[in-house]
C-alpha cells in the first residue's frame, strides 16, 4: 500500500500557526498602546506604525504569491500604488461631499481601493498568468513601471459636478469654481486630509491573517500548493492551473490594494515615485528574509526592517550601509547549515524532555 498522508494533522498545524500569527499582532498592538500611553515611544518611531503595519500587508499579499503559489512578482508596488491613488481620489472626494469623520473614508477608501487593485490584478494576470519563472518576474516588473508612469500623468479633481480626469495637465479638466485638485501629475496627490490609524491598520492585519489562513486550508488552497510543488502532476489530475493561480494573484493584488490606501492615508503628500521598483524589491526582502511560504516570518521580517533604518539614523551616511550589513549577516545565519542544526538540536533537546517528563 502507498503512504499515507496525514492532512488532518497538517491542517491542525497550519491552523495553531494562524493562532500564533494572531497572537503576535494582538501582542504586538498591546505592547504598542501601553508605550503610547505611558509616553515611550519617540514622535519618530509613532511615525513609522502605520508604514509598518501596511509593510506587513504587503509582505503577507507578497508571500500568497511567492511563498504559497510559487511564482515570482516583481511589480507588487504597482498594485499598491493602485490602491494609494484610488483610496486618496475617494477619501477626497467624499471629504468634498460633506463626509468628514475619518473611519467612514478610510474604509470605502481601503474596500475601493482592494477592488481596483483586484481589477488591475485580472488584467495583467490573464495574459501574465501563463508564463513562468524569469517571465513573468520581468512581465510584473514591467507592469510595475507602467503603472507609476501612467500615474505621472494623470490629473485628477472634484467639484459638485463628480470627479473630472485629464492625462495632460489641470486645465483639461475643466473644473468648475470651488473644485479642488485631488491628484496633480508628477507632484502626486497633494493635501491628503489623513483618515488612517494604527487601531485601522491592526484590524486590517487580522482581517488578512483570516482572509490568508483560510484559503490556504481550503480546497483552492490545497490545489494552489499542489500547482507549486508539480504543475505537471497538478494538470493530470484535472486541476485548472491558470484558474487557480489567478485566485492567487488577484486576491494577493486586492490585499497590496488595501495596504497602498491605508499607507497613502496616513500622509498629506504621496508622489507615484514612492511605488517604484524599489518598493517591490523591499516587500520581496522582507518575504525572503521571513522564509518563503513562512507568514509569521513575513510579519516580524517587516516590522523589524522597517524599524531598522529609524534605529539606525544616528549613523547618518552610514545607516543604509549599516542595515545592508544587518540583512546580509541575517541571511547568512538563516541560510547557515550549522546554525539549523543547533536549532534542530535544541528543539529536539526540548521535546525530549518534554516526552520524559511526561512517561514518568
Amino acid at each position: 500500500m502507498g503512504k499515507k498522508i496525514n492532512f488532518l494533522g497538517k491542517t491542525n498545524k497550519n491552523s495553531l500557526m494562524g493562532l500564533i500569527n494572531f497572537g503576535i499582532i494582538i501582542v504586538f498592538f498591546a505592547i504598542i498602546t501601553i508605550l503610547k500611553g505611558a509616553g515611550g515611544l519617540t514622535n519618530a518611531l509613532e511615525g513609522q506604525l502605520i508604514p509598518i503595519c501596511a509593510y506587513i500587508i504587503m509582505a503577507l499579499s507578497l508571500n500568497l504569491v511567492v511563498g504559497i503559489s510559487g511564482e515570482l512578482s516583481l511589480g507588487h508596488a504597482g498594485f499598491m500604488s493602485v490602491g494609494a491613488f484610488t483610496g486618496v481620489i475617494v477619501a477626497g472626494a467624499m471629504k468634498y461631499n460633506g463626509v468628514n469623520a475619518n473611519l467612514p473614508r478610510l474604509i470605502v477608501a481601503i474596500v475601493v481601493g482592494a477592488i481596483l487593485a483586484a481589477i488591475a490584478g485580472i488584467l495583467i494576470g490573464i495574459p501574465v498568468l501563463r508564463l513562468r519563472g524569469d517571465y513573468l518576474a520581468i512581465v510584473t516588473l514591467a507592469f510595475g513601471e507602467i503603472i507609476k508612469n501612467v500615474l505621472n500623468c494623470l490629473y485628477v479633481g472634484v467639484d459638485a459636478a463628480g470627479l473630472h480626469f485629464s492625462v495632460t495637465d489641470e486645465a483639461h479638466m475643466d473644473m468648475a469654481a470651488g473644485g479642488t485638485t485631488l491628484v496633480r501629475g508628477p507632484m502626486g496627490a497633494v493635501g491628503i486630509s489623513k483618515a488612517s490609524s494604527f487601531t485601522a491598520g491592526i484590524v486590517l492585519i487580522l482581517l488578512v491573517l483570516f482572509v490568508i489562513q483560510n484559503l490556504v486550508n481550503s480546497r483552492t488552497g490545497r490545489a494552489i500548493m499542489a500547482i507549486r510543488d508539480n504543475r505537471i502532476a497538478a494538470e493530470a489530475s484535472g486541476i485548472n492551473v491558470t484558474k487557480y493561480k489567478m485566485i492567487a494573484f488577484v486576491t494577493s493584488a486586492a490585499i497590496a490594494g488595501a495596504a497602498g490606501a491605508l499607507y497613502a492615508l496616513n500622509y498629506s503628500t504621496i508622489v507615484p515615485k514612492k511605488f517604484d521598483f524599489n518598493t517591490s524589491i523591499l516587500v520581496l526582502v522582507f518575504v525572503v528574509l521571513g522564509g518563503i511560504g513562512n507568514m509569521t516570518g513575513s510579519i516580524i521580517a517587516a516590522a523589524v526592517l522597517t524599524i531598522l533604518p529609524e534605529l539606525f539614523r544616528q549613523f547618518q551616511d552610514y545607516r543604509m550601509l549599516v542595515y545592508a550589513i544587518v540583512l546580509i549577516l541575517v541571511m547568512i545565519a538563516t541560510n547557515s547549515e550549522k546554525i539549523r542544526a543547533l536549532w534542530k538540536r535544541f528543539t529536539g533537546l526540548f521535546s525530549s524532555k518534554k516526552g520524559g517528563s511526561v512517561n514518568e
